[in-house]
């Protein structure tokens, strides 16, 4: 009798949103993940790619086959990125990849600022699943790169000969270490180039990083910083010590790269 009183959702041109996309909508802030600490090489292709590979290999994908990420936000200039992944349980497992080394350097997974705890613990798991293969890429469960806390260090741009012991030499000119942890391939044992420690005395910490950073050895430069954050300039206190220590690292590398390539010489004597 009164045909059309109640008009369909829509039929005076009101948008209606599918109901998947409403849910894709409230589940957003959850299902993202920030990244920060990328290489400037870095874009939206490669970040979207490594994330979808890396989920793959550790077991982290839940939403079935096909790859983890849908969509990546690169801030250039600030070197950080926002990756949006199929699900929240998805996103909690990247959680789990904190520190992860993307194109040669490590990186911070982390939450968003717009992340909301009480809201995201009513749509999926808030916590990485603990059956993940994080030793599939590289990382320790519980301690990204094997080594915990805001002092860890992250050295790369190291030659693959160098032995642990070269190494921790060089490292421990600036004082013993807590800890050091050379990353090598699973496979074949050889170093990956890169390495963790974490100083006996947080307080060298900073002057180690500033001193050992952009060093030739080799063919290579290093790379040295907190592995958590952009390193901080040693205070004007320490600016003597780091004069001093600049001093013996160059000495420190002189000797350590005499006597790599005096090992390859007789070597390559006895080949030939």
């Amino acid at each position: 009798m009164f045909p059309n009183m109640f008009p369909l959702p829509g039929q005076f041109g009101v948008p209606v949103m599918p109901v998947q996309a409403m849910t894709q909508q409230a589940t957003r802030h959850a299902r993202r993940v920030y990244v920060g600490g990328l290489p400037p090489t870095a874009n939206e292709q490669s970040v979207a790619t490594f994330f979808s590979q890396v989920m793959a290999a550790i077991g982290g994908n839940t939403a079935g086959p096909g790859d983890a990420v849908v969509n990546v936000y690169i801030n250039h200039e600030k070197k950080f990125a926002f990756v949006e992944m199929r699900s929240v349980e998805e996103a909690s497992n990247a959680m789990a990849l904190d520190g992860i080394i993307f194109e040669g350097a490590p990186v911070k997974v982390r939450r968003p600022s717009d992340y909301n705890p009480s809201l995201a613990a009513t749509l999926g798991p808030s916590q990485p699943n603990p059956n993940l293969n994080l030793a599939a890429v590289g990382l320790t469960p519980g301690s990204a790169g094997g080594l915990e806390g805001p002092d860890r260090v992250f050295v790369g741009g190291l030659p693959y000969y160098f032995t642990e012991a070269q190494i921790r030499e060089l490292l421990e000119s600036f004082g013993p270490l807590r800890g050091f942890d050379l990353v090598k391939d699973r496979e074949t044992g050889n170093s990956k180039g890169y390495a963790f420690c974490v100083y006996q005395d947080l307080s060298v910490t900073d002057i180690a990083c500033a001193a050992l950073n952009g060093i030739k050895m080799g063919d290579k430069t290093l790379t040295v910083r907190r592995a958590n954050q952009g390193a901080s300039q040693p205070k004007p206190e320490q600016e003597n010590v780091l004069l001093q220590a600049q001093q013996q690292v160059a000495l420190q590398v002189s000797s350590i790269s005499t006597t790599t390539f005096f090992i390859i010489d007789v070597k390559s004597c006895f080949i030939s």
